[in-house]
């Protein structure tokens, strides 16, 4: 039993640990834990920051779909309507 505890601490923790030191993922994963622990950059009135921040994003973004529909209204209208003759777009005939 021992020799596969060893064999999986070889083979498998020790990639993971080192992965989770050493790369980019597992130093912001780490820094989180760490900043958590401490009670740092998680605070509850930056975590509200945040929150109020991307609401006011939200409204943006639906504030400029609303205004992409009108005029996606507006040229669909435009291209349904009939052409008159007298206009630049209008067909030569003869």
């Amino acid at each position: 039993m021992e020799d596969i505890l060893a064999i999986l601490g070889i083979f498998f923790f020790c990639p993971l640990l080192g992965f989770v030191v050493f790369s980019n993922t597992g130093r912001e994963l780490t820094g989180a834990l760490a900043d958590r622990i401490r009670g740092g950059a998680s605070t509850e009135g930056a975590l509200r920051d945040e929150v109020e921040h991307l609401r006011a994003d939200v409204e943006d973004l639906r504030a400029q779909l609303g205004e992409t529909q009108e005029r996606l209204d507006f040229a669909e209208r435009m291209l349904a309507a009939p052409r008159d003759g007298g206009g630049p777009i209008a067909s030569k005939e003869g």
